[in-house]
């Protein structure tokens, strides 16, 4: 029997910390998010890395750290870092290409680390290695089998754009096959790379009936697999009221030259309300993306609304045929 995706509503008081611990990568990802001109090229030093867990460190809520990059594996004091967070108090997450840098998985206690996150884009190398390099299938799920043998708790994201999302039902028996714990699926996000238009002009972006078609069904067939699995919600229904993180959770994406948003979606743009500045966590003065949680527009979404118009499809009388839900609001089987 097929269950029915449950909204995860935001938890007041929850703290999740997205902390890219560096921009470099081995790869070179053709929807990758980073953006050098606004995220910078730097590396958090091993001083930086302890001062900065600790800054936002609270045992008095349940609090979140994600370690990214770039690929954070190819920092050699990742794993001092994960040491660090969890006597803060961290539930942990590293979320990586699939390589693994300096002997991560021998270097790693499974019990300190909640959840090693792979990322991998198709259910072969003809339809991943295009979009994430040539070799990338192969390596990544050969180190998924060697993690899940040495005790680690494994999870995969697959990012859904115009390139992939054909090749989506066909994850399914690699899921069975792999036995991660989770699989989240991620809609692509109009920044940094994935952010340009191809030569005819097209672009990455799924239309609203690809997505509806193929999303839910997928995930409802993995999820009868026995593995929880997480997507966006994306549209909302005439019922369902929208509700912005900004306003109600406490999220942080925080890249090495100080820069902290609060919202994803304005990442390519210097509208962070915070910077972190001698290792101090300050808020910002002026046009910061704070200014605009609070709107309330038909179409949903603000911050979508303004800088990624392209995605939403209105009626000919110019009402939008769905409302967007925050990116940040995500459905669970």
């Amino acid at each position: 029997m097929k269950k029915n995706p449950q909204t995860v509503g935001f938890r007041p008081g929850e703290r999740n910390v997205f902390l890219h611990i560096l921009t470099a990568c081995n790869l070179s990802c053709s929807h990758c998010y980073i953006n050098p001109q606004q995220h910078g090229t730097g590396t958090l030093s091993r001083q930086q890395l302890e001062k900065w867990i600790h800054l936002f460190a609270d045992r008095k809520r349940r609090s979140n750290i994600i370690f990214l990059g770039g690929e954070p594996t190819m920092h050699k004091d990742l794993p001092y870092a994960i040491e660090i967070a969890k006597t803060c108090g961290f539930n942990t997450t590293v979320d990586s290409n699939g390589y693994l840098f300096h002997d991560f998985l021998n270097r790693v206690n499974p019990q300190q680390l909640d959840y090693l996150s792979f990322s991998l884009d198709g259910p072969e190398p003809a339809v991943n290695d295009p979009i994430r390099g040539a070799g990338v299938f192969e390596v990544c799920t050969a180190n998924i089998r060697k993690a899940k043998e040495k005790g680690f708790c494994t999870s995969l994201i697959y990012t859904v754009s115009s390139r992939n999302i054909g090749a989506l039902p066909r994850m399914v028996p690699l899921l069975k096959e792999l036995e991660v714990s989770r699989f989240f699926i991620q809609v692509i996000g109009l920044r940094g790379k994935s952010a340009r238009k191809d030569e005819n002009g097209g672009g990455l972006q799924v239309d609203t009936g690809q997505w509806l078609s193929v999303v839910p069904d997928v995930a409802a067939q993995v999820a009868e697999l026995g593995m929880t699995v997480i997507f966006p919600k994306v549209y909302l229904t005439e019922k369902e009221s929208f509700s912005c993180a900004g306003n109600v959770a406490e999220n942080f994406f925080v890249f090495p030259n100080g820069r902290v948003y609060q919202c994803p979606l304005c990442e390519d743009h210097p509208l962070h309300s915070y910077e972190i500045i001698d290792d101090c966590l300050v808020e910002r003065t002026g046009l910061t993306e704070k200014r605009f949680f609070s709107l309330a527009i038909a179409e949903g979404c603000v911050m979508n609304k303004l800088l990624q118009p392209d995605t939403i499809e209105y009626f000919s009388d110019g009402r939008p045929q769905h409302r967007i839900s925050c990116c940040l609001l995500k459905q669970r089987l």
